[in-house]
């Protein structure tokens, strides 16, 4: 562990201002409503803040980033994590030499201390913050595990909009129909008036996931992911897996926990790491109903494919034709000088509205907060 001290500086400043941050997307990680307004708020405050020692930091983001009393308890152990030791309390006297505790990385891998009394380590982020930006291809099993526990604990929420449904109410327009039968119910006599009004529902989500064998190192986290939304929304999400055949395996991801889930899943797809027939599973989605009408469709995969890149083309200008929004999620996207080359996403990306990265946690709480405002 390494104490570096927080000093007035410009440096100092955008070194508080990204480890703030890290910590707001640690508890958003853990269930908390530490949303991007919140997260501003609390750096509004600690730019406010004369001595941003551990307890002005702990109550600050207490009081910006909690939106009720079950946050509180979710706060404290984040905070304890993220910071190191236990939670700060309030006290008479003054506070102590600011100082904010991470863990430290040396660029050889030796382990913090191992360096000399006058060699100064560089100070990072904690542990969960290097783990959520660190590529999931190149983790070990444990740290792959840790993922997928952070993983299984995000929570999404997506905005309601209105249906063309309606639904009984006090107010709202005039229900004729129900109005007619109820004055019939009392044999002519005047009734009370009857109302509807529009039921509000969550956008359709509809997750097309790769399991070929070029995403073998990510298709397994990208299918936990899609656990994760069927169980946030369970009425409004649909899962299919692509290989060489499409596979519906929505039902399977229902079950709340996640092991179970995915050796349900496991055992459903026929086609694990095998080769890629995009076009011809995107016609065959298509041409089974209209299951994208008015959805938001994620494709999650590389864009290697072995068929025809042309009859992608088509089928993906058909699907933005019926889709709300067309996201492509290609774990490559995250790594640094990557170009869309390959037949399939040069065939894809005309007809892609967002296209974003999947190669790490830190991707998919992106893609999460991006699918709740979709």
């Amino acid at each position: 562990m390494d104490d570096a001290a927080v000093s007035p500086g410009r440096a100092a400043q955008d070194d508080l201002a990204a480890t703030l941050t890290g910590f707001a997307r640690t508890l958003r990680a853990a269930g908390v409503a530490a949303d991007h307004e919140r997260t501003q708020n609390l750096l509004l405050a600690a730019g406010h803040l004369d001595v941003t020692g551990r307890d002005a930091v702990y109550w600050a983001g207490r009081l910006t980033l909690c939106a009720g009393p079950d946050d509180l308890p979710r706060y404290d152990r984040c905070f304890a994590a993220y910071f190191g030791g236990e939670r700060p309390r309030a006290a008479r006297a003054a506070p102590p030499v600011v100082t904010v505790t991470r863990h430290t990385v040396s660029p050889d891998g030796a382990e913090p201390g191992e360096a000399g009394d006058d060699e100064a380590l560089p100070a990072t982020a904690s542990r969960t913050e290097v783990l959520r930006r660190r590529d999931i291809a190149r983790m070990t099993a444990a740290e792959r595990d840790e993922i997928h526990r952070l993983l299984a604990i995000l929570r999404t929420r997506r905005e309601r909009r209105r249906s063309r449904r309606f639904a009984p109410a006090h107010r709202g327009r005039l229900d004729p129909r129900r109005t007619i039968r109820e004055t019939l119910r009392r044999g002519g006599e005047t009734a009370r008036l009857r109302r509807r009004t529009h039921r509000v529902r969550p956008r359709r989500v509809v997750l097309l996931v790769d399991v070929s064998g070029s995403m073998a190192p990510y298709a397994d986290t990208m299918l936990r992911f899609a656990h994760v939304l069927v169980r946030c929304e369970p009425r409004a999400t649909e899962v299919f897996s692509a290989g060489t055949r499409l596979t519906r395996i929505t039902a399977e991801l229902r079950h709340r926990d996640p092991g179970t889930a995915m050796r349900e899943v496991s055992a459903a797809i026929p086609d694990w790491s095998g080769g890629t027939r995009l076009g011809e599973e995107l016609k065959e989605f298509l041409d089974r109903g209209s299951r994208a009408r008015g959805a938001v469709v994620v494709i999650a995969s590389d864009g290697w494919e072995r068929g025809d890149p042309s009859l992608l083309g088509r089928q993906m200008a058909r699907l933005s034709r019926l889709a709300h929004r067309v996201i492509w999620v290609n774990p490559h996207k995250g790594h640094e000088g990557y170009q869309p080359l390959t037949g399939g996403m040069r065939a894809a990306l005309p007809y892609v509205g967002a296209f974003v990265a999947g190669h790490s946690l830190a991707a998919f709480e992106e893609l999460a907060e991006r699918l709740s405002h979709a």
